[in-house]
């Protein structure tokens, strides 16, 4: 491997990266996982705690709010530094605040700065999401992908498993609070330290610009809709491996439940940056196409190793192999992954339209579950895990197609438009609208019922079936559009 792979490892851009990277993935368990554990150590009942997990919506639904971010610039810094460092000091005084509650006397308060944390968050993501994309140029989008998944795989260790010993043996719930929140200054250093992009995008001069703009920049586009799909399918396969990892390890297998923490929490952490860096790096030879083709390839093929050990004896060292080249190939997938939402991102809306496409990607991996529960109990782990590798092809068919759309991402600098079918898919984009508001009732309902503002035995179920009903009419619909367009 050549010196000049390597040299992005040694420039500026990596500390940077890798400082918010980790300011990044440092407050999802703090709203998550560990507050879940200091709820359940001050014995506070199971219904609460599970109220308590639609803080992680905010993370989802963060498109929203981020064509504010797009059009508005903060008086502090640039635009995209101003809006970081406005969310990381918010933040940091949010976490530490939380650390002055005691969760079975003010469990209101704490509820509110939960809110407050988990929206700072998805903030910072937005912005950092969308400075990445303005500042690396094409050839070093894979690499910074992968240090960006270090330094967010290094802040969750230690807002989870390292916070969760330190509250237990040493600091108690408070002082690790404090300290977490301590822990975010390495995240401005980092916001002060970044460089303004090359090039800077003309802003949008409106909010209604900010927010239409970049959903018709985005579906004006030749094969959006394929594009979409292959978002929401490339890493289909390794949702639904993952889905049920833990319980299969467990249950499945019946490994203690130490045994399983400790490879997930160790091995799995050091196989995943492992994949990611050593992906990035070889993006730095390899097109766009052929990095995400070879690595959904690996990751797809990884699904069995956990079918292997489904039909094999059972033994440490197998289930901790298994683990280790999923993670691996996993994190391979996930550095070309983020590299191609990164190139299909306009300069002038890259907060929002980021945002909007990692809410798309983020579909397959919170609601496979429940189909995930289902399949199992229907076929058994061996089939199920036979069907996560059939699950990953319709993704790479999908990069076939889609090829031609792939190449030119790293060679244009602007992204072409489309002139057929102009009524077609005028009305595949209201529909896709359409499904879209009706996902934001079905949010609104959840919020609604959480404060017991709904009657007794209202059910939300058919509202959000509804809406991803729509969706999906309307996806099918682009892509048949696409293909037609590609026919032609």
């Amino acid at each position: 491997m050549r010196s000049d792979y390597l040299k992005i490892f040694s420039q500026r851009n990596f500390t940077v990266l890798l400082l918010l990277g980790f300011s990044s993935g440092l407050p999802l368990a703090l709203t998550s996982g560990t507050l879940q554990a200091w709820m359940t150590v001050e014995n506070i009942d199971l219904k609460t705690i599970g109220i308590f997990s639609l803080v992680g919506q905010a993370y989802v639904f963060k498109f929203l709010w981020s064509p504010f971010l797009d059009r508005y610039a903060p008086p502090v810094l640039s635009r995209r530094r101003g809006w970081l460092l406005m969310a990381q000091c918010a933040l940091m005084i949010t976490i530490a605040a939380m650390g002055f509650i005691q969760p079975a006397g003010h469990l209101t308060w704490l509820a509110l700065l939960a809110v407050i944390v988990a929206f700072c968050s998805a903030s910072q993501d937005i912005v950092f999401d969308a400075w990445k994309t303005d500042v690396l140029p094409a050839e070093q989008r894979g690499s910074g992908a992968a240090i960006t998944v270090l330094g967010y795989r290094l802040a969750m260790l230690v807002s989870g498993g390292l916070a969760l010993w330190l509250a237990d043996r040493f600091l108690g719930w408070h002082a690790t609070y404090w300290l977490m929140a301590l822990l975010m200054l390495p995240g401005i250093l980092g916001t002060l330290m970044a460089k303004e992009p090359e090039t800077t995008a003309v802003r949008p001069l409106t909010l209604r610009e900010a927010v239409v703009a970049p959903l018709l920049d985005f579906f004006g586009r030749n094969n959006a809709w394929l594009m979409i799909t292959l978002i929401i399918l490339y890493k289909l396969g390794d949702a639904f491996a993952g889905a049920l990892s833990t319980t299969f390890l467990i249950r499945g297998l019946g490994f203690s439940a130490g045994d399983v923490g400790l490879v997930n929490k160790t091995l799995g952490l050091l196989a995943t940056i492992i994949g990611a860096l050593y992906g990035g790096v070889l993006m730095q030879r390899l097109t766009l196409f052929r990095a995400l083709m070879w690595f959904g390839i690996f990751q797809t093929v990884s699904n069995l190793a956990y079918w292997l050990l489904s039909v094999t004896p059972v033994h440490l060292w197998s289930m901790a192999s298994a683990v280790f080249i999923e993670n691996l190939c996993g994190g391979m997938g996930t550095a070309a992954f983020v590299a191609l939402l990164m190139a299909l991102c306009n300069a002038s809306f890259s907060a929002t339209q980021f945002a909007l496409l990692s809410a798309l990607s983020a579909v397959g991996r919170v609601y496979v579950g429940p189909a995930a529960g289902w399949l199992v109990e229907l076929w058994g782990w061996p089939l199920f895990y036979a069907f996560t590798v059939f699950a990953g092809v319709p993704g790479l068919l999908l990069l076939l197609i889609s090829r031609h759309s792939l190449n030119g991402l790293t060679r244009q600098t602007s992204f072409p438009r489309r002139t057929a079918f102009p009524s077609a898919y005028r009305l595949a984009f209201r529909v896709f609208l359409a499904g879209c508001l009706v996902l934001f009732g079905w949010l609104s309902t959840l919020m609604l019922s959480a404060f017991h503002w709904l009657p007794a035995g209202f059910r939300d179920a058919p509202i959000f079936e509804t809406g991803m009903a729509i969706l999906c009419l309307a996806v099918l619909f682009g892509v048949m559009l696409d293909c037609r367009q590609i026919k032609k």
